[in-house]
């Protein structure tokens, strides 16, 4: 495959627009006016290996740089009303999924939200929701699931490795108390550090530990000091974010404004501290036996087969995803679904309100048809966001066509911009080092026109 490139020095570009999680990504999505049947929208699917995700939307507090679809706290038995709608939820969605065919879930998720807020009694009965609801065999297939130090307790961590779970992720973001105050994230070292022991005396095969750089304050020293903190539990996963501030988040609000010119400095200074932190972070990974997958993403070389088998950073974006409560996506090839998204607070509420009192779940409420190009556009940027690169010929054998025939525009540019390898060897499309740095750039550069248009129409709520 050739690859056009411009002798022109290409534009600046920020290295941070927005982590590419989802694509089309959910400010996308708009009601279905013709709130399409789930049974009509499965029956051509390949059920075989679906993937499946419940959503839990509630969290002890909220941090201040979080824009998830979650709530704090869950009064007057909420936890309970809303475990009963999913339960409705799962058997209208298993009844959809039919049984024509073999219908196997390969693939099993909790995220939130925090749904080790579940007592455990609770986090039993979710996962009777998953195998005796919807048929899937958490005990058989690999299983991850978010907590945090104040939720990882020991009764629900014994719950979640007697169930099966092979993966617990946990988001600790800074060892450093004073970091954790400035992203508005109360908590301190010591019970971080506590909470890291019970899940490793759980047994639970894969740890993973989340850390954020660009924290206000924070140094190359204190980012190593976290690293070093998080690399004393050996987890066989770390993932490393770059801190966004995003509309209607505590950090957000919190924000003082600047004149134009003030604010454009200091955006530049965030993103080379960002960008320096990243290089340090990386190669800090990199030094003591840790591989990286994504821009995001590190997984320690010597890691058992539960982290190696595990799913990567895009598996939660392929077809073939059904997703349970008001905070999930679903995914089928022309179709991608969910219920309504917002931020603020009081529109959760209502929204996971609406959700707990919902007795029909037979339809598509909210979502954004995929044709053949926006399929092209997700297979493109999954691949390629990954250090692993995308094989040519497996896009041409699902495609049809040549990737660097489909988006000449756009991959002539990122290689202008020295993003991609040209080392790669022959039918291997993959990002140079600079490039993975730039996955925020980069992925952003792959949305389409009628995607961006429909981003940029939605309003925030």
């Amino acid at each position: 495959m050739t690859i056009t490139t411009s002798t022109s020095a290409p534009p600046a570009v920020r290295p941070y627009e927005s982590y590419v999680y989802a694509y089309p990504h959910k400010t996308a999505y708009r009601p279905l006016a013709d709130r399409p049947a789930l049974r009509d929208l499965w029956a051509a699917e390949p059920k075989d290996a679906l993937s499946l995700y419940l959503h839990i939307p509630f969290c002890e507090v909220r941090c201040g740089f979080c824009n998830l679809f979650t709530r704090i706290g869950a009064p007057e038995e909420l936890t309970t009303r809303y475990l009963d709608a999913l339960d409705r939820q799962a058997v209208a969605v298993r009844e959809a999924l039919g049984d024509e065919g073999p219908v196997r879930f390969a693939a099993a998720a909790f995220g939130g939200g925090t749904p080790t807020f579940l007592t455990a009694g609770e986090l039993e009965r979710l996962c009777d929701t998953a195998e005796k609801r919807m048929g899937a065999e958490l005990r058989s297939v690999p299983l991850s699931v978010e907590t945090s130090p104040s939720t990882a307790t020991a009764d629900r961590l014994a719950v979640l490795a007697d169930r099966g779970a092979t993966r617990v992720s946990i988001g600790v973001q800074s060892f450093v108390d004073a970091e954790a105050r400035a992203a508005v994230r109360p908590q301190r070292r010591a019970d971080v550090e506590a909470a890291l022991g019970r899940i490793r005396e759980a047994a639970i095969p894969v740890l993973n530990i989340d850390l954020i750089y660009g924290i206000d304050g924070q140094t190359e020293r204190s980012w190593l000091t976290s690293l070093d903190a998080a690399l004393a539990w050996r987890p066989e996963e770390l993932y490393l974010y770059p801190l966004y501030v995003r509309p209607l988040t505590g950090l957000h609000r919190l924000g003082t404004a600047v004149g134009p010119d003030a604010e454009a400095l200091e955006q530049t200074a965030w993103d080379e501290q960002r960008l320096r932190l990243y290089a340090v972070g990386r190669d800090h990974l990199l030094a003591h036996g840790y591989e990286q997958v994504s821009m995001r993403m590190f997984r320690r070389a010597d890691a058992p087969r539960e982290a190696q088998d595990g799913p990567e950073d895009y598996a939660c974006q392929t077809d073939g995803m059904i997703g349970l409560g008001c905070g999930a996506r679903s995914y089928t090839a022309g179709l991608h679904y969910s219920f309504d998204y917002a931020v603020d607070m009081r529109e959760i509420r209502s929204i996971i309100d609406r959700f707990t009192t919902t007795d029909d779940f037979s339809r598509a409420e909210v979502g954004r048809f995929v044709d053949a190009d926006e399929a092209r556009r997700r297979h493109l940027l999954q691949s390629l966001l990954q250090a692993a690169g995308l094989p040519v010929a497996d896009y041409r054998a699902r495609f049809g066509t040549d990737p660097g025939a489909d988006f000449p525009a756009e991959l002539a540019k990122f290689a202008a911009r020295g993003w991609l390898d040209r080392a790669a060897p022959d039918g291997l499309l993959r990002l140079s080092p600079l490039g993975l740095a730039h996955s925020d750039a980069l992925g952003p550069a792959l949305f389409s026109p009628g995607v961006r248009a429909a981003m940029a129409a939605y309003e925030r709520k």
